[in-house]
């Protein structure tokens, strides 16, 4: 073996173990952290279970306009406002695309 693979051998190993020792740093710095990221994971999990169940959600619709027309109302023109801004700005950001140096106007569209 040759001084330059044994050296560059020696400096894998000293990396590997700093990387190892970072490692561990980072992982009880974190520890704090866990909560938050648990309950993170609840949001997302019961997400997932509402795409899956989306009778549900329908169902809860149908209550709320039942019980609160009005408060449904409310909530439907939040949405459609909310999903129109989605809609635009998921547009704006796409990748690749340059940014519109055009102000938006009625008449436009």
């Amino acid at each position: 073996m040759n001084s330059v693979t044994l050296e560059l051998a020696l400096k894998k190993q000293r990396l590997q173990i700093a990387s190892q020792s970072l490692r561990s740093d980072f992982g009880r710095y974190a520890a704090g952290l866990a909560p938050a990221f648990n309950g993170a994971d609840y949001v997302v999990e019961g997400a997932r279970w509402l795409r899956r169940h989306p009778q549900f959600i329908v169902a809860a619709g149908v209550a709320l306009v039942i019980a609160r027309p009005k408060r449904a109302w409310r909530w439907a023109r939040r949405a459609f406002v909310g999903w129109q801004a989605w809609r635009k700005l998921r547009g704006f950001m796409e990748p690749g695309r340059p940014p519109s140096r055009q102000r938006w106007t009625p008449e436009a569209h």
